[in-house]
């Protein structure tokens, strides 16, 4: 029931024109009558628009829920809330949580009805669950407040990205961070010493990959030429995220499994764990545990061990992303085996061709409803316009304070302080953006152009980036919103499903399970209602197309 025909990279586009215009003809946003708002306008600007400076007329302060990383805690005297102020006559009062708490106490706090005005770090989907409550605010309505959010969806074409956030009602509830481009960091770490040693070129499919591992192997046999991180909680998380997207989905195992995924060919949603593609990932990964290419142990070792490994030689291949490769893997190496190198690779490609997936919005910020009843609220909607979406305020979340902490060239290249680090940048600095001034922060620093984002990547950096621009992107998949009926249903599902999936996956992929009973386990998944579920899902789809297409 579940089988589908291979989906090559020749039928990526298909169907693909009829839904852009489907959801084109949804309608507009933010159709706020300006007098329902009249009371509602203090300290606003009277006039507000792309390029302005936002400056409250009188002293404000907005509540915010602060994700409280541990590599950068909290300082209130970091220059970023003084300058903050000083050009917005906005303080902001923070409800600090940890990282490791904030999902959890997000929804605690926005149960309870006692959640912050604004809400960021929320990502795409998360916010699904406050919907119904009427507990956060239908922020599409208000989004004419918004003049620089506005331009940029504009500009860069975004509207179709935007309304795969679209709920049952045809509207969306989370402000998203926006980028100009799909941005990809996560990808292979490779020793390239080890390459150069044994005479391999950078690999530039799947099959070409595996190919690498056993010369690897064949050179150092009593080596796992792969032993891989981020496995907790998601066992291989990263890779199977990692490699999914090759077979031409933009969502498929590890960290971006979901249970439904939009065959864009059949232009209906089918269950991802079933797929002919998902089976293709599964018996690719199952090949290297069984030829002695990846560590088993993968599946179940913390990040520390499996840097160990690879500092120490018994490991040569590791998932990484930018900053991981930096910070960890190089220094690691460096302490055991000087004469060691690593670097990131292209992402290889599969059979479907030269693909890509990653969506355009970043997290966001969810606004709490009791905000609308504020005096301040247009004045809010506009600071959060300024700080998070027009080029002035992302330069100074990221950036900082032109002549304190950067300057530009002639070119207009931004240029970190000598004495400030970030990422590697200036390695022996005795300050840091982040910790010692609160720019580059998670929970203010995200989106905008690309020539922002990549403004401190390095050149080699740039050269992978360079390289990953080269390949397709992925369409992102449509809007399925539930209605909070469906939505009760499908939680019911949802978990069980995508738990036994991924258990059964490692099952497979570790050879604890033999792939000769692969349509045993598809039977098994039928048997936990995942037809049902995909039923449920298609059924939304249709509808939201019908109401709002």
């Amino acid at each position: 029931m579940f089988q589908r025909s291979r989906h090559r990279h020749a039928a990526v586009a298909a169907g693909v024109l009829a839904l852009t215009l489907g959801i084109a003809a949804c309608g507009s946003d933010g159709e706020t009558e300006a007098e329902d708002l009249d009371g509602n306008r203090v300290g606003a600007m009277e006039s507000y628009g792309v390029g302005d400076q936002f400056t409250a007329t009188e002293a404000l302060s907005f509540s915010l829920l602060y994700n409280n990383h541990p590599n950068y805690q909290i300082d209130k005297e970091w220059m970023f809330w003084e300058e903050l102020t000083e050009r917005t006559n906005v303080s902001l009062e923070t409800v600090e949580v940890p990282l490791s708490d904030y999902e959890q106490k997000r929804g605690l706090l926005i149960g309870a009805g006692d959640a912050p005005f604004i809400i960021p770090k929320t990502y795409p989907g998360q916010e699904s669950a406050y919907v119904s409550s009427g507990a956060i605010l239908p922020i599409s309505d208000y989004v004419d407040l918004m003049p620089h959010f506005q331009d940029k969806v504009a500009k860069w074409n975004l509207q179709g990205d935007i309304d795969s956030l679209r709920q049952q009602d045809g509207k969306y509830y989370l402000l998203p961070g926006l980028h100009e481009d799909v941005w990809t960091d996560y990808t292979i770490a490779v020793r390239t010493d080890i390459l150069a040693e044994l005479g391999l070129e950078e690999p530039a499919t799947w099959d070409e990959f595996r190919d690498m591992l056993r010369a690897m192997k064949a050179a150092y046999p009593d080596v796992y030429p792969m032993s891989d991180r981020w496995s907790i909680p998601t066992p291989l998380g990263a890779l199977q995220n990692i490699i999914g997207p090759s077979y031409g989905y933009d969502t498929m195992g590890g960290w971006g499994y979901q249970n439904a995924t939009f065959d864009r060919e059949a232009q209906e949603f089918v269950f991802t764990g079933t797929m002919p593609e998902y089976k293709e990932m599964v018996e690719f990964l199952h090949s290297l545990v069984a030829e002695g290419l990846f560590d088993p142990e993968s599946v179940t070792q913390d990040d520390d061990t499996a840097i160990q490994k690879l500092a120490t030689g018994k490991s040569f291949v590791i998932s990484t992303n930018a900053q991981t490769l930096v910070n960890d893997y190089r220094p690691a190496l460096a302490q055991n085996n000087p004469n060691a190198t690593i670097a990131k690779i292209t992402r290889p490609d599969s059979p479907v061709g030269s693909v890509k997936a990653g969506s355009r919005l970043e997290n966001g910020i969810m606004i709490s409803s009791k905000a609308r009843e504020s005096e301040n609220f247009v004045a809010m909607m506009q600071f959060i316009d300024w700080l998070w979406y027009s080029d002035e305020g992302q330069e100074f979340a990221k950036w900082g304070v032109e002549g304190v902490t950067y300057t530009k060239d002639a070119d207009g290249t931004w240029i970190l302080d000598s004495d400030i680090d970030f990422i590697g940048i200036n390695p022996d600095a005795s300050k840091h953006l982040q910790k010692d001034f609160g720019f580059s922060n998670g929970v203010f620093a995200y989106g905008g152009t690309t020539e922002l984002l990549q403004s401190t990547f390095s050149e080699e950096e740039l050269r992978f980036q360079e390289a990953m621009g080269q390949k397709e992107t992925l369409p992102v998949s449509p809007p399925k919103p539930f209605s909070e009926e469906e939505r009760e249903q499908a939680t019911l599902w949802e978990t069980p499903l995508k738990d036994y999936v991924q258990q059964q996956t490692l099952q497979f992929i570790l050879g604890q399970r033999d792939l000769s009973e692969w349509d045993a386990y598809v039977a098994e998944v039928e048997g936990k209602n995942a037809q049902q579920y995909i039923d449920l899902v298609n059924g939304a789809y249709q509808r939201y197309q019908e109401e709002h297409g």
